[in-house]
């Protein structure tokens, strides 16, 4: 599968900003949403905020999102950037959640990446653990979360068919699958003129994927001009 070296997100934001941005993608925060927020460069960050910061609420509305769209994430580009980035925490929130949902065998190669085992909790884990149990989200993987630390609220999150007449990355996801195809097409509908070089700075991907989709959407749109390549 094609990309190019800027896999990576940019670094992450104001409090604010991340606010907005998750809003953005259907977490129910209380802040203007985000229009179009990349939804991957969404969800690293706000792992970067649980894991790192010990944002247990922003964790618990992540991890329930995750359960509920899931199957809508660009799952090749999630994994590239968990393999690079340079938290273990991050990378073991992350391992542990592609164990969850080992059913997508799209996670399959983010639940291989090899990171040791850590405790959510900075203290207590034992403790909490002997009197609650573990979250069974979490039960077999490598990160150790007692029950009821991560909550479980379906009103933190947007439903799928909310999100999809708010988002238009995530229903162009669910019309063509979670795929670069379907990020290049949203940038295009948003800006028709880019170059190919630009669309495919932005949706991640690399050139030729790029090139091809901007054919296809010229195509339609009744442009069989040569895509402008930079």
């Amino acid at each position: 599968m094609a990309f190019n070296r800027d896999i990576m997100p940019p670094p992450r934001g104001s409090e604010s900003e991340l606010t907005a941005a998750m809003a953005g993608i259907g977490m129910n925060f209380a802040a203007q949403p985000a229009p179009d927020a990349n939804i991957e460069d969404t969800l690293i960050h706000a792992s970067e905020a649980g894991m790192l910061t010990d944002d247990l609420r922003t964790l618990s509305v992540l991890t329930h999102w995750l359960g509920t769209h899931g199957r809508y994430v660009n799952a090749d580009r999630l994994t590239r950037v968990v393999a690079a980035h340079p938290s273990e925490r991050v990378q073991v929130f992350w391992k542990a959640i592609a164990v969850w949902l080992g059913v997508d065998r799209r996670f399959r190669r983010l639940a291989g990446i090899g990171v040791a085992p850590g405790d959510l909790l900075a203290v207590g884990t034992d403790f909490h653990l002997s009197r609650r149990g573990p979250d069974p989200r979490f039960e077999n993987g490598p990160l150790r979360v007692p029950l009821g630390t991560l909550r479980e609220r379906d009103s933190d999150v947007m439903s799928p068919h909310d999100l999809s007449r708010l988002h238009r990355g995530y229903r162009n996801r669910v019309q063509m699958g979670p795929s670069w195809r379907a990020d290049i097409w949203t940038i295009l509908e948003t800006e028709p003129g880019l170059s190919v070089s630009e669309v495919s700075r932005r949706a991640y991907c690399g050139f030729a994927t790029a090139w091809s989709t901007v054919q296809d959407f010229n195509l339609l749109r009744g442009n069989p001009a040569a895509p402008r390549v930079a």
